[in-house]
This record gives structure tokens, C-alpha cells and sequence, in this order.
């Protein structure tokens, strides 16, 4: 592989895809280089270097938008929006213990992954926050979808289509995204001692309440055991969290509510603010998960209802996060990184996994992402052609023939 290429504005951006385009050079796609170990490894002659393309270019509070160039780190935006009093409302992850890198995630990452944390079940994912954006496609043609206010939708659909897309449809130079009020008080309420399929049940009768959740996630006690907030790392059994946000008063009241509707159960407590900021970064970054480095990690989407039955499957330490519908797994490391029992398990009730974190033999060995139907292969392969024909941008990233 040669030397990597560093465009400093679009129009050098430009330049360098229609020249890749043109002699056929593929490219692998980094901003920040925090997620270059997720997906399959890819087999590009140069690395196309976006990490120049930083920087918030627009932000208005008061209309409730950012504009930043797509490589702009997720802290820089981070810190923007608290010193407003405002968030990425999709809580996205940074996921650097877990992945090895200590660079920090970009904003055009989390999109272009379409990432979200804990907040989903509330808030939605990356793309339903993703506004607009400016992009080159494999053809080295700029094209732009969306817009940078919240009521401008055109080409909203473009946007959704590269959310997710793991940058293998075109390479984004800026991105306009949705930002909300960021709640003054969090708190959170665990019961203890649930086995997996009571805290499922648990966290969907919190969901189901008129209560407001936001954060509703399973640790089963090994797990719980190496949190670094004390009352749950010392409770010495599983925790389910079940978190609430607002204004003082409302949460309080709330939680109240929560602590009545489960007041049968054996053990019942309550984070406040601080305490429960720090156990849901760790749930949205998986840290109690990752003891062993050496571990293959995966994330499965399921129905909530699946949850408790797919973490038993995959046979290794787990977290359920969403309710219960979404799975970690921390999995024997050897053979195919578990991807027999995980597919396994979650073709049993239905969704989709991916291999987040596994060695790079591994990675190429097996179906990183969830194996597609004929026909959804057949329209992926289509959308590819459109974008990018000459399979220039991360090859074989997310499949082998794409």
C-alpha cells in the first residue's frame, strides 16, 4: 500500500477519487482511523486520509442543527453542545478500549457506522439525527443530500441510505445533524438479582410505563462486578438499569414511580446523576465486557423478547442493552470467533449480529456482517453499482464482492 492521500477541502477530495476512479486505484476511507479494525480488513492500495476535514463550520442552538466537516472528532462536537446545554441525542459511542485505538471516534464515523448508544430505544438512531451532508461518490462526482435546517428534508432518504454504509458508497467531506437540549438530571434505578429473562421483562414493563425511559440495560453479575460505580460493582448480583432523564422534579418522581411499580422486588436502588452518567457510558462504550482483550466481541440486534435466549447461546459473557434487544458478547477468541453459535442463536428469533472485535484472520474467515438474503444482495449490489461501479471506495469492507 502506498502513502496515504490527505485532501484539505472538497475540492481536493474530488480530485483524488476521480483520479483513484480513473486508474483504478482502491481506496480505504479513514477520518480519524478509530474504526479501521471494524468489518472485514480491507485490501485497498492507498488509504484516502479525511482526517484534515475537520472542524465545526455552523452550529445555532437555537435552531437545534451542527454543521462540521465529517472528520471533526465526536469530543470537539461533544464539548461544543454542553457548553449550550445540548447533545447528539443518538448517544453515540466511541468504542476505543474496545477497538485499540486511543484517536477518538469522528462525527462522519458515527454516521457513516450508524452508531448509537443506549438512548435509541428513546431517541432513535444515527441516521434519524442526520440532516445533510456533502459527499464524493466513486465516480469522483460531489453530490449533496439534506440540508442544514430541521425543516429542509430534501434528500433526507440519501442520507439514511449512507448512514450504515461504512463508507463504501461515497466519501463524506461535511455532515449536518439534528441536536437536542441535553436533560439537567439523570438518574437511574437497578434491581438486583434478576436472572436474564425477569430483567428483560422488568426493563419491558419500565419501557411500557408512561415513565419516559431512556436507558434500559442487563449486567449479569461477573459483568456487574467490574463497573466502576460502587453500588453496583459492590452489589455482588446482576443488575438491571433502568434510566430516566429531565428536569429534577419529573425525574424524581418518576424514578419514584419506577421504585413503586417494582417495590416487589428483593432489591432496589437508585443512582443519581453522577453515578448514573458513568455506568451508562460504560454500558454505551461495553467496558465491563472487556477484560480479555483477547476476546472476540459481538453486537446483535434482536427482538427484546430474544435477548435473554441469544445471550445464553452464544455461550461466553454477555450485556443486554435496549431493553434487551441488543446483544453483547464477549466469545472464544478460536476457530470462528463464535460466529456459529451467535448466527445460530439469533437465526433462531430473528435480527442480525455483527463481529465487532476479532483478529484480522478471523475477520477475513467469517461473516462479519449478517449474511444477506438473495434479494437483498442483489439490491445492495444495485446501490453499490450507482455510487461507486469501479469498487474503488473500502472494498469488500461490509461483503467480499462489495
Amino acid at each position: 500500500m502506498t502513502g496515504p492521500e490527505r485532501p484539505r477541502n472538497l475540492s481536493d477530495l474530488r480530485d483524488a477519487v476521480a483520479g483513484a476512479a480513473a486508474d483504478g486505484t482502491s481506496l480505504e476511507i479513514t477520518g480519524r482511523a478509530s474504526k479501521q479494525a471494524l468489518g472485514r480488513p480491507i485490501q485497498a492500495s492507498r488509504i484516502l486520509d479525511l482526517s484534515a476535514l475537520s472542524g465545526i463550520r455552523a452550529y445555532e442552538p437555537a435552531e437545534l442543527v451542527l454543521t462540521a466537516a465529517a472528520a471533526t472528532p465526536l469530543a470537539e462536537i461533544e464539548a461544543a453542545l454542553a457548553a449550550n446545554h445540548q447533545m447528539l441525542a443518538f448517544e453515540p459511542p466511541h468504542w476505543d478500549r474496545l477497538l485499540g485505538t486511543r484517536q477518538g471516534g469522528s462525527l462522519g464515523g458515527a454516521l457513516a457506522c450508524n452508531l448509537a448508544g443506549p438512548r435509541r430505544i428513546k431517541s432513535g438512531a444515527a441516521r434519524d439525527h442526520f440532516l445533510g451532508m456533502v459527499a464524493v461518490s466513486g465516480r469522483g462526482e460531489i453530490f449533496k443530500a439534506g440540508g442544514k435546517v430541521v425543516k429542509n428534508v430534501t434528500g433526507y432518504d440519501l442520507c439514511k441510505l449512507l448512514a450504515g454504509s461504512f463508507g463504501t458508497l461515497a466519501a463524506m467531506e461535511e455532515v449536518t445533524v439534528k441536536v437536542l437540549p441535553a436533560p439537567p438530571k439523570t438518574r437511574t434505578v437497578l434491581l438486583l438479582g434478576l436472572d436474564a429473562p425477569s430483567g428483560v421483562a422488568a426493563m419491558t414493563d419500565a419501557l411500557n410505563s408512561a415513565y419516559e425511559v431512556s436507558g434500559a440495560a442487563y449486567l449479569p453479575r461477573a459483568v456487574a462486578a467490574r463497573s466502576r460505580v460502587d453500588h453496583v460493582r459492590g452489589s455482588e448480583a446482576s443488575v438491571t438499569a433502568i434510566r430516566v432523564e429531565g428536569t429534577a422534579i419529573s425525574v424524581e418522581a418518576r424514578c419514584q414511580a419506577l421504585r413503586r411499580q417494582f417495590a416487589a422486588y428483593s432489591g432496589v436502588k437508585e443512582l443519581h446523576t453522577v453515578n448514573s452518567v458513568q455506568l451508562w457510558s460504560e454500558i454505551r462504550e461495553v467496558e465491563p465486557l472487556l477484560s480479555d482483550p483477547s476476546r472476540a466481541v459481538w453486537r446483535a440486534s434482536v427482538p427484546p423478547t430474544g435477548g435473554a435466549a441469544v445471550a445464553a447461546a452464544t455461550g461466553g459473557e454477555y450485556l443486554l442493552d435496549w431493553g434487551g434487544g441488543l446483544v453483547w458478547a464477549a466469545m472464544d477468541p478460536a476457530g470462528d470467533g463464535g460466529a456459529a453459535l451467535m448466527r445460530a442463536g439469533v437465526r433462531a428469533v430473528g435480527g442480525h449480529a455483527l463481529l465487532v472485535r476479532a483478529a484480522p484472520a478471523v475477520r477475513a474467515a467469517v461473516s462479519v456482517f449478517e449474511p444477506q438474503e438473495p434479494a437483498v444482495a442483489a439490491l445492495s449490489a444495485r446501490v453499490k453499482q450507482a455510487f461507486d461501479p469501479l469498487r474503488i471506495l473500502n472494498p469488500g469492507r461490509m461483503y467480499a464482492e462489495l
